[in-house]
């Protein structure tokens, strides 16, 4: 499926970006808040990953199906080992789509899409939230960052 070959090829391409982000925090950034109700460095890089995990399965099983609880973490390499292991898990999840899955219209928060428009909604809120991520990094004074994309 060219369309779902393409859509996972862009979407590893923020998803790495997003690891070589990650890297450039240290552990005592995991905690850090732009402001008192905000997501935390690592509630924010949790969330992205719960998050199209979460739209993938829902594509998946063809209704709404809630993120995993987030995990606790205490160190930049635990954060990482958790978003490789989602990574590769809803990469296998993505490629192991239907045809019928892609076409089939799930109710999302009132709103009825193709499953293949929700994925998008999806990489949409990933980029978003990652978006975010490079502003709270800005804040902790980190100066030098990955491009928004992967280029390897």
């Amino acid at each position: 499926m060219a369309i779902l070959d393409g859509f996972v090829a862009g979407w590893l391409s923020h998803r790495k970006a997003l690891i070589e982000l990650v890297e450039t925090f240290e552990d005592q950034h995991l905690d850090y808040k732009p402001w008192d109700n905000a997501m935390s460095v690592s509630e924010l890089v949790l969330h992205i990953t719960g998050a199209t995990g979460m739209f993938v399965q829902t594509v998946k099983n063809g209704t709404f199906t809630p993120p995993a609880e987030q995990k606790a973490v205490r160190t930049v390499n635990e954060l990482k080992d958790i978003i490789q292991a989602e990574t590769d898990q809803t990469k296998a999840d993505l490629e192991s789509l239907t045809e019928e899955q892609l076409a089939k219209t799930v109710e999302f928060y009132g709103m009825n899409m193709p499953g293949m428009v929700l994925l998008e909604n999806g990489k949409d809120h990933e980029v978003h939230h990652k978006g975010q991520l490079f502003t709270y990094a800005r804040l902790v004074g980190i100066e030098t960052l990955p491009f928004f994309v992967s280029r390897s």
